[in-house]
């Protein structure tokens, strides 16, 4: 199996349950070979708390990538925290080195030594107040590819819901939601369903803004103005664009079994429903980005941080669906 098959994992803020759900996964077979970037010492001492044997497999980062994957082996790329963890405590000293296992990740899959990027939960909190300017993953891995406009999307037992806004304050997403970049979010739904997921001619539910769609513009005119003119520009050869959709009635069964995916204008306009139907079993997908990324769909779980009860079912989920993208980019 070539190197390009290979998958990276980030295990995300050190002080939550990140580390532990790594070792968890690496105790079963996986579809490619994984390469965990992170403090080797911390991935054992978790190891340890867990009670998991555990074999660490030392990797230089432009060394050699594995060729194979075996149970109950680790293979690691060092990078060293600053600070000793102490589970459930975040600590500001430690929030370079979760930037720069992002970094590193970035780096080796951007030279295609990697095929692809699994995720773990990271603590914007305490990024930020680290001074360091972060807003998420999605906007991160953007920026350090060069890549002006990528597309956040969750699946999760056959529903996709992706975002035309991903972070921000409720307050802002109106006026970020333009012309220009709701067509160009379009632009890179369609072509990544078809190209990643081989949907030749995908259909996709578009959510209006504002309830019941803006009403006919009694309750907003963002729908009249904005979003629909902006389907209509859209060959209907190439998708199948319904909308602008009432949000509330949008996600009914009926609707949604004959959908491909769904685009939501916000972030908590559309993912509340995806996680109710499938948390713990979503998978985040970072579209339009010039390498796989994939991430688990929950946060730092602080509170179940060093007690062993961490579930990693999500994270295998991100690592299966970044296989199977990596796999079919590889036959194509």
């Amino acid at each position: 199996m070539s190197a390009i098959a290979n998958i990276l994992l980030t295990a995300g803020e050190p002080a939550g349950i990140g580390p532990e759900i790594v070792v968890k996964v690496a105790r079963r077979p996986q579809p490619l070979p994984l390469v965990v970037i992170g403090d080797p010492t911390l991935l054992e001492q978790t190891a340890h708390a867990l009670n998991v044997p555990l074999e660490m497999r030392l990797l230089e980062a432009d060394g050699e990538s594995p060729s194979d994957q075996q149970s109950g082996v680790l293979n690691v790329i060092p990078v060293k925290l600053a600070q000793p963890v102490l589970p459930g405590t975040p600590n500001t000293e430690n929030a370079h080195y979760v930037i720069r296992t992002l970094e590193l990740a970035t780096r080796l899959c951007l030279t295609g030594k990697y095929a692809a990027v699994v995720t773990g939960p990271v603590h914007k909190g305490i990024i930020n107040d680290a001074g360091i300017p972060f807003s998420g993953h999605t906007e991160f891995f953007a920026a350090r590819s060069h890549t002006a406009k990528v597309v956040m999307m969750l699946a999760s037992g056959g529903l996709r819901v992706a975002l035309a806004t991903t972070h921000l304050p409720l307050k802002d997403v109106a006026t970020a939601i333009t012309r220009d970049s709701l067509r160009h979010v379009l632009s890179i739904l369609i072509a990544e369903l078809q190209s990643k997921f081989g949907l030749a001619r995908p259909k996709i539910l578009v959510a209006g803004l504002n309830p019941h769609a803006g009403e006919g513009g009694h309750l907003g005119r963002e729908e009249i103005d904005i979003i629909a003119p902006v389907m209509r520009d859209f060959d209907s050869s190439a998708a199948e664009l319904l909308g602008p959709l009432p949000a509330d009635t949008l996600f009914t069964p009926h609707r949604l079994e004959s959908a491909d995916c769904v685009l939501a204008m916000y972030h908590d306009q559309g993912l509340p429903v995806l996680k109710h139907k499938g948390f713990g079993r979503a998978v985040n997908i970072t579209l339009g980005l010039p390498f796989i990324r994939t991430s688990v769909d929950h946060g730092t779980a602080l509170d179940l941080a060093g007690k062993g009860t961490a579930d990693e079912g999500s994270l295998r989920e991100a690592i299966a669906i970044a296989s199977q993208l990596a796999a079919h980019r590889a036959q194509s």
